[in-house]
């Protein structure tokens, strides 16, 4: 029997050339039914996965908070994970000699499910810690949650600062908040500078147009580049943040291509897949990167019939790379469980969070969430993702995953011998799996 056996789960419900127009028709049909089924889903609550049939006292009961966890690739993720780091937990003693247990809620994406969901975890459930979220819309609904109830929340998945900013402006009230990845949102930020300044040489990247669409989430990262961007040797000819509804890219690409920009350098979640589609289906004499958050996921080749084949992205879940020692053992292990080789970046987060929280509390020999938060204050920590290190309680952003160059990557979308689509990581040298490949039309 399967942990989820235990659920009750109800599901729920042109361009300028005709040939660009067709072609893009074609890919967005495609990507369409792909995103249908990754966000069909459950809205029933999530019932405990128990790890063992022991008596109160014997046990500790970490909740995990995913949106959807049986379907949208974000929450399957953060859910299957934690329950593979629970499991390896388990076969080598638990944590202090006593049995770990998950309870899972499904927050459905909505920062008022969410809310529910994480009250019922801890005064229902009376788990000893939550982990997991996956969006910064969630955790900003349940930071004041996580301060009132005082119970460590370890994020997986989410990059605002916001968080972070009430950890510095009050710290007693939000120190139970810390992040296990990825980086905040102005560290994003900085890894787009590093990467440009390491790489666009190598590309043969004199100017880039600069994009952003224009929602909350990666303000920070387009702040700090506006901060750092004279660091690089790279000339900015067009900035733009776009607007959230937009879903046709021709005009800003042409827009691009007349600055002489050699590259857009994009960050977006919401509208990717319409950028990417567009940009293929066009094929400007532009080449493409940026964060793209739809193109992290290891089916999106498929999902969007090759149109991402030579796009650039950011992750921080290592794609193949050795990233730490850990990296395999999870992977391994995750493999065996599911059969599929890896999540995608959240999953290694949840899985570092819930090994995290398990090496803190033998530390302290307690789950005591006030004990464990200087613990985790001063710890250094081999995770699956990278190593994980809390900035300290005077900097700017207390309690989140310290930015290390090079724990987060860049990879191209590559095509193989076989014609399947393949995540290979360009920077840094160190994790590289493959050199980037031009575009065949540039």
């Amino acid at each position: 029997m399967t942990d989820f056996d235990r659920e009750r789960t109800t599901p729920t419900a042109a361009g300028k050339q005709s040939q660009h127009s067709l072609r893009r028709r074609q890919l967005l049909a495609t990507a369409a039914g792909t995103a249908a089924l990754s966000t069909a889903g459950c809205t029933d609550t999530y019932e405990t996965i128990v790890g063992s049939e022991t008596e109160d006292g014997e046990t500790v009961t970490i909740g995990v908070l995913a949106p959807e966890p049986e379907s949208d690739f974000n929450g399957r993720a953060i859910a299957r994970s934690a329950r593979v780091a629970r499991d390896l937990l388990n076969e080598t003693g638990g944590i202090n000699g006593r049995t770990v247990e998950l309870a899972v809620g499904n927050t459905s994406g909505s920062p008022l499910e969410a809310r529910r969901e994480y009250q019922r975890l801890v005064l229902e459930e009376d788990v000893a810690v939550t982990i997991g979220v996956s969006t910064s819309e969630v955790l900003e609904a349940i930071i004041d949650d996580i301060a009132e109830q005082e119970t460590l929340h370890i994020t997986a998945g989410a990059a605002t600062s916001s968080v972070s900013e009430l950890v510095r402006e009050d710290y007693e009230q939000y120190k139970y908040h810390f992040r296990a990845g990825p980086v905040n949102d102005y560290d994003l930020g900085q890894a787009q500078i590093d990467f440009l300044g390491d790489m666009a040489p190598d590309l043969g990247w004199d100017s880039i147009a600069l994009l952003a669409e224009d929602y909350e989430w990666n303000r920070g990262a387009w702040e700090t580049f506006q901060d750092e961007q004279s660091g690089i040797d790279l000339e900015i000819v067009m900035e733009e943040r776009y607007p959230p509804a937009t879903d046709d890219f021709s005009d800003i690409y042409e827009a691009a291509e007349d600055e002489g920009a050699d590259a857009v350098f994009i960050s977006t979640a919401h509208t990717g897949t319409d950028a990417v589609v567009d940009w293929t289906a066009q094929e400007p004499e532009l080449e493409f990167g940026g964060i793209h958050v739809p193109m992290q996921l290891p089916t999106y080749y498929d999902a969007v019939d090759g149109a991402c084949r030579f796009a650039v992205g950011q992750s921080s879940a290592p794609l193949g790379a050795e990233v730490t020692a850990e990296t395999p053992t999870f992977e391994d292990a995750y493999q065996d469980a599911y059969g599929e080789s890896s999540p995608v970046y959240t999953g290694y987060f949840a899985y570092d969070a819930v090994a995290l929280f398990a090496e803190a509390a033998t530390q302290a020999e307690t789950v005591d969430s006030a004990d464990l938060v200087p613990v985790l204050e001063d710890i250094e920590f081999t995770g699956s993702a990278g190593q994980i290190e809390f900035y300290g309680r005077d900097h700017e952003f207390p309690h989140d995953l310290a930015y290390n160059r090079g724990d987060t990557l860049y990879f191209q979308w590559q095509e193989d011998d076989a014609g399947n689509g393949t995540q290979e990581v360009i920077w840094p040298d160190e994790h590289a799996t493959a050199e980037y490949v031009t575009p065949e039309w540039l």
